[in-house]
């Protein structure tokens, strides 16, 4: 397993953890875009995706001698929700890595599990995921990380099993601790898009637990052909 970062706002690895097997900060850095350049954070991460798309051939020299060894390549993305939602250059970079060189591709994306304790925010997180997953085109595996926390959020309205599911999302509309009633029409609309792409639903994950880590890798192997290769 070889780790790639993309990103150009990561701090380097601490408590000795190995770096990455290829850190896109060797190219560009949000540092030291902002810097010269005089953009915010925000700003300065599309001008650092936009110069990555500028320099792919960077990139593919970098992971030429990790596609020689075989290795399994985890990209690790910034977290910024419009490179994944609305701005092309992160799509077309995946797009030449599956046409160019033939990688077969899977977006794991994770969303903290302490926003089910807000059926505002849940549902943001849904119509997150749905636009990530259209906006892509790649098979994709929703995480709720953080997932045997949950209980320490606050007592949710629904079960476990409703937010994992995102089935019957209308009853989000149901609650008005943190949803007025004025909002329930456009809850409701909302929901109603959700399931009718009928592509949403999440896998729980707790980092110390290895049975639901491992449950996640076999869903993203799965996903992108690996499984059983």
């Amino acid at each position: 397993v070889a780790v790639v970062s993309l990103d150009p706002a990561a701090d380097p690895p601490a408590g000795g953890a190995p770096p990455p097997a290829v850190d896109v900060r060797d190219l560009v850095s949000l540092e030291r875009v902002q810097a010269e350049l005089g953009l915010g954070p925000n700003g300065g991460l599309v001008y650092c995706i936009e110069y990555l798309e500028a320099n792919q051939d960077w990139l593919h020299e970098q992971l030429a001698p990790l596609e020689a060894a075989g290795a399994y390549i985890l990209f690790d993305c910034p977290g910024q929700a419009e490179l994944f939602t609305l701005h092309g250059a992160l799509r077309r970079i995946i797009d030449n890595l599956a046409r160019k060189r033939d990688y077969r591709l899977v977006a794991v994306q994770l969303i903290d599990a302490h926003l089910c304790a807000d059926p505002g925010k849940y549902l943001a997180a849904l119509v997150h995921c749905l636009s990530t997953m259209l906006h892509l085109e790649l098979p994709q595996v929703n995480v709720l990380s953080k997932f045997d926390l949950l209980a320490r959020y606050g007592a949710l309205t629904l079960g476990p099993a409703f937010y994992l599911k995102a089935r019957g999302l209308e009853r989000l509309a149901e609650d008005e601790r943190t949803l007025p009633p004025r909002l329930a029409r456009l809850t409701r609309a909302l929901a109603e898009v959700v399931e009718d792409f009928g592509l949403v639903q999440f896998c729980p994950l707790a980092i110390e637990d290895a049975e639901a880590v491992a449950a996640v890798v076999a869903q993203a192997d799965l996903a992108c052909g690996f499984a059983g290769a």
